[in-house]
């Protein structure tokens, strides 16, 4: 029997179950493989003794309607640049690639499948570079990955910004209140994008167009009249004003990158200063949008990258990633994957159609 490992690495996201399901029951129909799960990306496998769980049928089955991953998941501990303290108290990063893709040989690993999203695809051409064969699965509620419609679990993060909007509109309408709502979005609006559209929100803030304070003003004090009115805003957490920069705090030792948050009463302040007469409150959605129930849409994408990406194994197609692109399941390379960063164009259909329904970007 041939071994096969497969990690789920960088934030969790609705459908990582589905992507486990998947490669464990085409494979189960091969014969030929065995399929193992490593714990918290690669870190199980590179432990001793190794955190690592033979999957099959029966301890796959049904968890493709669960929300996380069942080999939990890390953004911690990238075997590319792995921070390492040193005797004199420093930290030094280094790459453990080698050292990794010697370890899964050493323990009989003849192929693996990574899911994640850009920074665990880097690590899976890193790996494919040094010699391990690896096939990537897109992962990511930002929907940020180039070469793809679509990545699972955007959807469903969509799905729940949206469900919290619509609860917001009417709150916001009865007391005559400016709502502003921050989902994520460290480099990429997609989601604020399409809740935007979806909830019929009057102003939408995303990275891609850094906003004109005035005009966000200009636009809410449209929407009052006699003290009557209400604004709903959407904005994603790396949105930031044209002479400001994105709201960060200092995030966790380990991870590397800066962590995000915190926007929407960054922008309420703005606001207040401005010297807007409103009344405004901020809603921040962080993780209930990666958990829960993945959606319809998201565990069929899912399901379908499992099965696929296991067929490139079979097919010895290595250094693939697989995509839904023109709604066809195929695959393209991972180093071309990884190349181009998925931003909204300010210019595109949807932030066009979004303007010529009246939602306003700040700009």
């Amino acid at each position: 029997m041939k071994k096969l490992l497969v990690s789920t690495g960088g934030g969790d996201c609705p459908g990582l179950n589905a992507v486990i399901r998947g490669i464990t029951k085409r494979a189960a129909q091969s014969g030929e493989w065995e399929v193992w799960g490593s714990f918290e990306a690669f870190n199980g496998v590179m432990e001793n003794p190794p955190r690592i769980i033979k999957l099959d049928e029966q301890n796959t089955a049904g968890i493709h309607v669960i929300g996380g991953t069942m080999l939990g998941t890390t953004n911690k501990g990238n075997p590319l640049r792995f921070s390492e303290k040193q005797a004199d108290g420093s930290v030094k990063i280094i790459n453990k690639i080698p050292e990794l893709v010697a370890d899964l040989k050493r323990k009989g690993f003849d192929a693996v499948i990574n899911i994640g999203g850009d920074g665990s695809q880097e690590i899976s051409q890193a790996m494919h570079d040094a010699g391990m064969p690896v096939v990537g699965v897109p992962k990511t509620i930002d929907n940020d990955l180039s070469s793809t419609d679509f990545t699972f679990g955007f959807q469903t993060a969509v799905q729940i910004a949206t469900d919290s909007f619509d609860r917001l509109v009417t709150t916001a309408a009865s007391h005559h209140r400016v709502m502003i709502m921050e989902v994520m979005g460290r480099n990429a609006g997609w989601i604020a994008l399409y809740t935007a559209i979806a909830g019929g929100a009057e102003i939408c803030l995303i990275p891609e167009v850094p906003y004109d304070l005035q005009k966000v003003v200009k636009r809410i004090e449209s929407r009052y009249a006699n003290g009557r009115g209400f604004v709903n805003i959407v904005i994603a957490e790396g949105a930031h004003a044209k002479e400001g920069s994105v709201t960060s705090s200092k995030g966790e030792e380990g991870r590397i990158a800066v962590r995000l948050g915190g926007v929407a009463y960054t922008l309420s302040e703005q606001l207040k200063a401005a010297g807007l007469d409103a009344d405004i409150r901020e809603t921040v959605l962080g993780h209930t949008q990666r958990g829960g129930t993945p959606i319809a849409f998201d565990r069929v994408i899912a399901s379908v990258f499992g099965v696929k990406a296991f067929e490139l194994v079979l097919e010895g197609k290595f250094g693939e990633l697989v995509v839904l692109l023109n709604n066809e399941y195929t695959s393209v390379p991972i180093k071309k994957a990884i190349s181009a960063y998925n931003y909204v164009d300010p210019k595109g259909t949807l932030v066009q159609a979004a303007k010529g329904m009246g939602i306003s970007f700040g700009d």
